[in-house]
């Protein structure tokens, strides 16, 4: 199936930033299993499909996470945070499972775009990783690739730039 135009994925790659400030409002379930089946399709090699996802609503459950990292009143102001996941027992390349964990959640992160909603990846938490899986009781095949909170954006002022493509090609032949 075509998309209408390129340039619609383009504006949505441009368009996307990350949201840390949220709307105490309620994200409907069925936007985040939408996103989750859009994550879910990510490439991965040998179509591994290795990553796993845990979602937290409860309140008191995303203090305790808040307490784990520096960024705790983006994770309370979530309407739910999604953690993702890579299953060491569907993985055969830790680096290329990492690599399709990241389009997955890319996936994941243009989707809740286009749904008017807002996200942001949460990576420094990970240096708790082991406390998160002890804390949700999941079991140690599991490793915690990031947490991605959701939720209704306050505003989506937000900017951005990238560095010329002159300063990161570094080499053409």
């Amino acid at each position: 199936m075509a998309l209408d135009s390129p340039s619609q994925v383009l504006a949505a790659i441009q368009e996307r930033r990350s949201i840390r400030h949220f709307l105490d409002a309620p994200v409907d379930r069925k936007l985040i299993m939408q996103a989750l089946h859009a994550a879910s399709w990510a490439p991965s090699g040998l179509n591994n499909q290795p990553w796993r996802f845990a979602l937290i609503w409860e309140d008191d459950l995303k203090q305790k996470l808040a307490g784990l990292t520096r960024y705790s009143s983006t994770l309370q102001g979530a309407a739910v945070l999604v953690l993702v996941f890579l299953d060491r027992e569907s993985s055969y390349d830790y680096v290329k499972d990492c690599q399709a964990i990241g389009a997955c959640i890319q996936n994941l992160l243009l989707t809740v775009h286009a749904q008017e909603l807002g996200a942001v990846w949460i990576g420094e938490i990970l240096k708790n990783k082991e406390k998160i899986l002890k804390m949700m009781g999941l079991p140690d095949r599991l490793e915690l690739m990031a947490v991605v909170a959701v939720g209704h954006p306050v505003h989506r002022n937000q900017s951005s730039h990238r560095r010329p493509l002159e300063e990161l090609i570094v080499a053409e032949r």
